[in-house]
């Protein structure tokens, strides 16, 4: 029977990583994902995991929290491993790990507010019938997300109204809903503009430095990779070919450990196009938020009174 996740405390919680991978290997029927992939994460550390598309990011960052089982290998994550994981235990260690996806993955008719309230679905029971099924305090504590993402204005509208920076910003607040010891975000920017990708990136930082977070962030622009993350763990076909820190790290560096490992020269072109540059999307326009209606102006009342309360 499998014992439920407890969560390390003190001493051990310091000296132990919080992710530990050895020798993953994963296949998709003839296609190998991972191949001996191996890396371990400190608490509060900030990595990106760099790679073309198709070099291994996306399974492995799954691999973390439950959504891919490794074929052979180990995933060990906040003291638990994930391969053994099976109902309540592995709902748990989700519960414990948040998930900031490429295209959003918000309900865009619900609002919002209802949006970041399903970061909290898995500590409430019983039906939800839009905000009237979650508690007065889960609804403040999601204004009080909405708020520190900027998105506060926002919260009563429709998410498919908001633009794609925006949209990623309600991401962000819907994995703060959790509470999370480790946030994993799967190129949270690419479908963003240049502008609205640093915005969104500086944000995680930020969010990540000042809540103690660790953060695994899959990314293909060597450049915001440098600038942004602690430490770079490079992938080329499933296998990890770079790990190092960023600190002192080049773009010319990172160029040159990808061509050692490259074979023709038609793939080092491939690179030097995905990885080495960042897309110009077009910058996208500001959406205003609606008016909120009565019952609504009366949460934002209630929320700005504890806000203040607690200053």
């Amino acid at each position: 029977m499998t014992k439920p996740l407890q969560p390390p405390t003190g001493s051990a919680l310091a000296a132990e990583p919080v992710i530990t991978v050895r020798g993953v290997t994963k296949t998709f029927g003839e296609t190998t994902a991972l191949k001996n992939a191996s890396l371990t994460v400190a608490r509060g550390e900030i990595v990106v995991l760099l790679g073309l598309s198709g070099s291994g990011k996306s399974t492995l960052l799954r691999h973390l929290d439950g959504l891919d089982r490794p074929d052979t290998g180990t995933v060990t994550v906040l003291g638990a491993t994930v391969s053994r994981l099976t109902g309540r235990p592995l709902r748990a260690l989700r519960g414990r790990v948040g998930f900031v996806f490429q295209q959003f993955e918000l309900v865009g008719p619900l609002t919002v507010l209802e949006n970041v309230l399903t970061g909290a679905l898995f500590r409430v029971r019983g039906p939800r019938l839009g905000l009237w099924g979650y508690r007065r305090e889960l609804k403040l504590a999601a204004l009080g997300h909405l708020e520190r993402v900027g998105l506060l204005a926002h919260a009563y509208q429709r998410a498919d109204t908001l633009s794609g920076g925006q949209q990623q910003r309600v991401g962000i607040a819907r994995a703060l809903m959790q509470n999370p010891d480790i946030l994993l975000a799967d190129e949270p920017v690419a479908s963003l503009d240049p502008e609205s990708s640093a915005q969104v990136m500086a944000l995680i930082r930020e969010i990540a430095i000042d809540s103690d977070l660790t953060v695994v962030c899959s990314l293909h622009q060597v450049d915001l990779a440098l600038s942004w993350g602690d430490r770079i763990v490079g992938l080329r076909h499933g296998e990890v070919v770079l790990d190092t820190s960023t600190q002192g790290l080049s773009k010319q560096n990172v160029m040159e450990i990808y061509g050692r490992v490259t074979t023709s020269t038609g793939e080092l072109d491939a690179i030097e196009t995905e990885i080495g540059t960042v897309e110009q999307n077009e910058p996208e326009e500001p959406v205003e938020p609606d008016e909120p209606d009565e019952q609504d102006e009366l949460d934002l009342q209630t929320f700005a009174s504890a806000r203040d309360n607690r200053r």
